[in-house]
Order: C-alpha cells, then structure tokens, then sequence
C-alpha cells in the first residue's frame, strides 16, 4: 500500500483503513459505517465512505489477496439442491481440510460435464491440484476425475 496516498484527506489512514475495511468485510451500507463511526464521535459522511471505498478498495483487497495463505492439498467437493425460481439448481462448492471456501459454482445439472466445469475451474484459480480429493458417492465426481487422470487421489466419503 506504499503506493497509495492519503494526501489532501481530513481523516487520519487508520480511519479510512478502518470504514474501508468494514464496508467490505461485513454486509453493511455507508450509511451504516457513517452510523457506526458517529458512535465513536467521528464525524463522517456516507458519501466519503463510498469514495473512500471505490479509491482504496480495490488495492486492500490485492494486498489482502497477496497475504491470504494459499489453499491447502486436500479438497473436499460437494454439491447441494437449492431451489431458484421454482427450478431445482445444484450449487457445487469446493472445500479445503481447514475450511476455507475455495469455490462455488452453480448449476443446473449433476452430471460429469459439471463435475469437470468446477475442477477446472478450480484448478484455474488456485493454480495447482491437489493431492488428495474427497467427495462423496455422486459418479459425476469419478468420471471428472478419470477423465483429468486423477483418480489415484480420489477418496469418497460416506
């Protein structure tokens, strides 16, 4: 964050860092930061929050990005049955062993062409594979898998 500049700004960095960081991190609106940060006595506008976001934003989260430890070797895949306007969808999500969200990806059918979708996708943005996938007895996953020629790494869960 060398690269930033707080010149010409009324509030101290660790206020800005700090409205900047809720807004992102937590589901609330300017309008609640500004409530928030007027508990403390600091008086701010939402409209500096919103600009302060859209100007700092972008590069906390690369800085976040860059310090956030990779994913760990194992990944545990599953998929879930929600429904979405009245169409039964499949949210397929992957999971390291410590549980850290990886990816989620929904679709419309259970099938190998999905399975596949997801793997590379992960693959693509985790930038390795893994050393060991555990899943549970869908055959979509196996044939993915063959199909990548991992199967050795494959374990399915009960």
């Amino acid at each position: 964050m060398s690269n930033l500049s707080y010149r010409r700004h009324r509030f101290p960095v660790e206020i800005i860092q700090h409205a900047v960081w809720l807004y992102f991190r937590f589901p609330l609106s300017f309008r609640d930061i500004e409530g928030m940060l007027a508990e403390r006595g600091i008086d701010v506008s939402y409209e500096t929050v919103r600009r302060w976001s859209v100007k700092f934003g972008l590069a906390y989260a690369r800085r976040l990005r860059r310090s956030h430890p990779s994913a760990d070797v194992r990944w545990h895949l599953d998929e879930m049955f929600v429904s979405i306007n009245g169409k039964t969808m499949y949210p397929w999500r992957a999971v390291d062993c410590e549980g850290e969200v990886l990816d989620v990806l929904v679709q419309s059918r259970r099938n190998k062409k999905a399975a596949l979708k997801l793997m590379r996708k992960l693959f693509k943005a985790q930038g390795f594979a893994p050393t060991l996938v555990v899943t549970d007895k869908l055959p979509s996953y196996r044939a993915a898998l063959e199909t990548l020629g991992m199967k050795r790494i494959h374990i399915t869960g009960g």
